[in-house]
């Protein structure tokens, strides 16, 4: 049973406010799902009695609190695919995709997916991390299939934006199924813990005519943002020129697919002329180094992007860790020739770009300051030297994202405790994550023979 009253005692409570981060040191009590009160205390007089344990409550003992994590980009149908036996060349970008990801794709069924979901909803709670924008895609299992995910990340308390993963590929018929399965989970959601974006999976893989059926959902449902690779690898910009004469940004541009609850990800083969069509929509950027640097498509170059679009960060599916992401982005802006307060700068600013993106389909996600939902994690972190306004950056770059995530609270409930998944039995789901992965090596193993 949920426990209706926390207490979390001791820690340092990095609240926003308007622009900044400040820290406090004190309490942070909650009732139901509501931050009632954080009770500032004097950090020196806890130095003299830290082990102080009251009852019904948790002791943070100097950790440091801040806001959950997002993940602005995810493959959740990714997560089996480990030690699978693959066939073929992996020489490029486009020989990943057709000897990897389209064979996995076409692979998972709705058991699969479940498996996938709740190995992405262990690995998430694990990192911090309690949003989930995912980009979805089964090609052989397409309707329903967003159903399946949100069911099962609905098990573990998490909030999550769904789409699915339109294309051409596979025909047209498919590239129809694909809108609809999007469609139809926008129009069967409510105003709970999912969302729904429309999701498309590269210019070079989609027609005219599917782009131009997805502006007329996009017509009808304002609400809608597209969730789209953009400019991943040069592939996608040369193939789209070649197959239609525009490169991808004016493509999506001319059908009216962008706004400002767009997702545009990647971006690494982006040139100047393709920043305005994402400006004058008010789209928004989301970065993935990991995946970048593992595909050898190299890594957006921030000394090109105009600050005026909107950073976010996410994994692409190759795992959770956005903490991990976070630290490339910084290293790749110090690699870029950025200054030490340059890089700092554009940290805060992918922050705080996250913070107004997230809340356009999630208004009610908090800043960690009374009377809003408790959603907060805890780090493994206790500052070795003091913690205020002024080096809080500092504190988050080289120490707070270095450190694992302790605990984590989401809408007033301990997801994870010191570590341990609580509300699950993470063993006996892991038996089951197992049962799919053995199933979907065969399935694998039949695409490679034929």
């Amino acid at each position: 049973m949920k426990e209706k009253n926390i207490t979390i005692e001791n820690c340092w409570v990095c609240s926003v406010h308007g622009s900044d981060i400040i820290p406090a040191f004190g309490d942070i009590l909650i009732n139901n799902n509501i931050i009632i009160k954080i009770r500032l205390k004097d950090f020196q007089l806890y130095r003299k009695n830290p082990g102080k344990v009251h009852k019904n409550s948790y002791n943070a003992f100097g950790r440091v609190v801040t806001l959950p994590l997002v993940n602005f980009h995810d493959h959740i149908y990714s997560r089996l695919a480990k030690g699978l036996p693959l066939s073929g060349k992996f020489n490029n970008f486009m020989d990943i995709l057709h000897n990897l990801w389209w064979k996995l794709d076409k692979s998972l069924d709705h058991e699969m997916i479940a498996a996938s979901a709740k190995m992405a909803a262990i690995e998430s709670i694990r990192n911090g991390v309690t949003y989930i924008f995912d980009h979805h895609s089964s090609q052989n299992h397409i309707e329903e299939s967003l159903g399946v995910i949100q069911n099962a990340l609905n098990k573990f308390g998490l909030r999550a934006v769904l789409c699915f993963e339109c294309t051409d590929r596979n025909g047209f018929a498919d590239a129809l199924k694909g809108l609809e399965e999007n469609k139809n989970y926008a129009a069967s959601i409510s105003e709970g813990d999912f969302r729904a974006m429309l999701g498309l999976h590269a210019s070079f893989t989609l027609s005219d005519d599917t782009l131009t059926e997805a502006a007329a959902i996009i017509k009808k449902n304002l609400d809608l943002g597209i969730h789209i690779h953009v400019a991943e690898d040069k592939a996608d910009v040369d193939l789209s020129m070649k197959y239609t004469g525009y490169r991808p940004t004016k493509r999506l541009a001319r059908f009216n697919l962008l706004n400002d609850k767009s997702i545009l990800v990647h971006g690494v083969n982006l040139k100047k002329k393709d920043f305005p069509f994402i400006i004058d929509n008010a789209a928004a950027l989301a970065f993935c180094f990991d995946s970048n640097m593992n595909n050898h498509v190299g890594i957006p170059d921030f000394n090109l992007i105009p600050q005026d679009i909107p950073f976010l960060i996410g994994t692409d599916g190759m795992h959770a860790n956005i903490a991990r992401s976070l630290r490339h982005a910084h290293l790749a802006a110090r690699h870029q020739g950025f200054s030490f307060e340059q890089a700092a700068n554009l940290i805060k600013k992918i922050y705080f770009d996250q913070l107004t993106f997230v809340r356009r389909y999630f208004p009610d996600f908090p800043s960690l300051i009374h009377e809003e939902r408790a959603d907060f994690i805890i780090w493994d972190y206790v500052p070795p030297t003091p913690l205020d306004k002024d080096n809080f950056w500092g504190h988050f770059i080289y120490g707070i994202l270095e450190y694992p995530v302790n605990s984590v609270v989401h809408n007033g409930e301990f997801l994870m405790k010191n570590f341990q998944m609580l509300n699950c039995d993470e063993n006996t789901i892991k038996n089951e994550i197992l049962i799919q992965g053995e199933r979907v090596v065969k399935e694998i193993s039949k695409l490679n023979i034929n």
